[in-house]
């Protein structure tokens, strides 16, 4: 879902639907046929929404690991852990299962936010914390991840 971009904020009804906003909707209309898999992100107490197109990509990457390594079995099993098939209705709300929305303490406020991944689905408070953390310096990190980018190697021949 590298496509859709942005942030958006939006609430949870009582039975666990989130309206998308506009924005949001008009991108997901265009990548949602077939319905969409939700999950629990890997690193961070969040949900991934992902297009059937970028969840094949992803399962396949999962799918070549050799399942006789026990720590690559104990990592799909894990990965999978949770994971949902979900469609958007004609009122474009989203409904969001009950395990995976207290596993990502989602409750009346939640934040939408697009990755190069998929879409992460956030508590509104966890996404501010998440976003404002001190052990995060985010020139630092920059550097770190982004800037050897594009520089040519001395040691290569």
């Amino acid at each position: 879902m590298s496509s859709i971009i942005g942030v958006y904020a939006c609430k949870l009804d009582t039975k666990g639907r989130a309206s998308l906003p506009i924005g949001l909707k008009r991108q997901l209309l265009a990548l949602g046929e077939g319905g969409f898999i939700i999950k629990r992100s890997i690193f961070s107490q969040c949900l991934e929404l992902h297009s059937q197109a970028e969840w094949r990509k992803v399962s396949d990457q999962v799918g070549e690991l050799n399942r006789f390594v026990k720590k690559n079995a104990d990592f799909v099993r894990l990965f999978h852990a949770g994971v949902k098939l979900i469609d958007m209705d004609a009122a474009g709300r989203i409904l969001i299962p009950k395990d995976l929305l207290r596993h990502a303490n989602l409750t009346e406020g939640i934040v939408f936010s697009a990755t190069t991944m998929g879409i992460e689905i956030w508590n509104e408070a966890d996404y501010e914390k998440e976003l404002n953390r001190d052990d995060v310096d985010i020139a630092a990190l920059a550097e770190d991840v982004m800037g050897n980018q594009g520089e040519a190697h001395d040691d290569l021949p």
